[in-house]
């Protein structure tokens, strides 16, 4: 039953009027996103059209020339010191090399942002880093081996249990399934999917893989003429009336695409 007098929960994430440049050229211009409690927002856009600088944005990478972004309303570009350390606490990244210190074991590698928090026993960190790693799908043989030793799956899994090593509530994933061949990359949307209901997360990810839209994703916001066309789920935005997400979504080499191509030979 619905509590009327229980405080509405804050947007995970609120991007108003954004604008982005790298050096003379315009990346962003009157960008405006909101991404919902607890959904699994994927973010899709043709090459160059700045999915990476956006994410970079979010979590303080790359000042905008203008607009806000609010991570549970607090604006990462205004916020003073201590307002913007604690919201950093509330989310964890996982960039599309996976970001894995290559002389740290897999356990210091997800001990890395605990660290950054606060002082807390070594046995402690060990605990808490063999409990992220197993919740990310590795076995325990995985914890003290170096990055080099891990197949790329394995490499993938290593850094999404770094970035829920301290319990974020939003998760920001990069190309989570780049380099991965489809039976990899459908194991690495399940977990995504399982570690996103399973802890309650709010996760916004940048990808190609289109089966990944159909599979995990809750909505999916577009990114086209410097700005978020659309946001809606995958199959309403097949009728979207847009050039590149028609194609990106219906051509030929597309997921839809190619079922249509199927039912069309039967």
């Amino acid at each position: 039953m619905h509590d009327d007098h229980q405080p509405p929960e804050l947007s995970p994430l609120v991007i108003k009027g954004l604008r982005t440049e790298i050096g003379d050229q315009v990346i962003h211009d009157g960008l405006d996103l909101t991404v919902e409690p607890g959904e699994i927002l994927g973010l899709v856009g043709g090459s160059g059209s700045g999915k990476s600088v956006l994410l970079k944005s979010i979590i303080g990478l790359h000042r905008p020339a203008a607009g806000s972004i609010e991570v549970f309303g607090t604006d990462v570009y205004t916020a003073d010191e201590e307002a913007l350390a604690a919201i950093k606490r509330h989310w964890g990244v996982l960039f599309q090399a996976n970001a894995l210190f290559s002389t740290l074991t897999v356990a210091e590698n997800v001990q890395v942002p605990l660290r950054e928090i606060a002082k807390l026993p070594q046995e402690l960190l060990d605990g808490i880093a063999a409990f992220k790693i197993r919740q990310a799908g590795l076995s325990d043989d995985a914890i003290n081996k170096y990055p080099s030793e891990l197949s790329g799956g394995m490499q993938k899994r290593a850094g999404l249990a770094r970035a829920i090593a301290h319990d974020p509530k939003l998760l920001l994933l990069d190309e989570p399934t780049s380099g991965l061949d489809p039976i990899m990359a459908a194991q690495i949307d399940r977990l995504v999917h399982d570690l996103a209901r399973g802890l309650g997360l709010t996760v916004v990810l940048v990808t190609h893989d289109i089966d990944t839209l159909y599979a995990i994703c809750d909505r999916v916001a577009a990114l086209a003429d410097k700005r978020i066309i659309a946001v809606a789920p995958v199959r309403e935005l097949e009728h979207f009336p847009h050039p590149w997400l028609h194609d990106y979504l219906l051509g030929k080499r597309s997921r839809a695409g190619a079922v249509r191509m199927l039912e069309a030979e039967r």
